[in-house]
């Protein structure tokens, strides 16, 4: 169900050093596709993609936090995730109450479908 990324563009200027002015989708060193994400108070919070996936007809992104808020320990961040002119990935948020309540529930089965698999995969 996850998609593969094509590299690009994201957000605002993040650490990355290409001087493009946007924060993009990054391999890091174990291999795992990581985004830095600009949040409200201007703070940056590097997060693991998880996946990408479908639901209700759009694409939505699925992220875990490396150094989560105090608090906030486990919790996944959910994105709208489209596709820009350029092909440059573009991360929306989820502003309708009943959109993030299917993206959520997508995320959930994929989650239960994914430990299903593990455990098929012990017997």
């Amino acid at each position: 169900m996850a998609k593969e990324f094509e590299g690009g563009c994201a957000e605002d200027c993040g650490t990355c050093g290409c001087d493009c002015g946007h924060d993009h989708i990054h391999e890091g060193e174990d291999g795992q596709m990581t985004v830095t994400l600009t949040l409200e108070d201007d703070s940056q919070l590097e997060c693991i993609v998880l996946t990408t996936f479908e639901a209700a007809g759009k694409d939505y992104i699925a992220l875990l936090p490396t150094n989560p808020p105090e608090g906030e320990e486990g919790e996944v961040y959910l994105y709208r995730f489209v596709t820009g002119e350029n092909g440059e990935p573009d991360l929306q948020n989820i502003e309708d109450d009943e959109e993030y309540e299917a993206v959520a529930e997508a995320f959930d089965e994929i989650l239960d479908s994914a430990e299903f698999d593990e455990m098929d995969e012990e017997e």
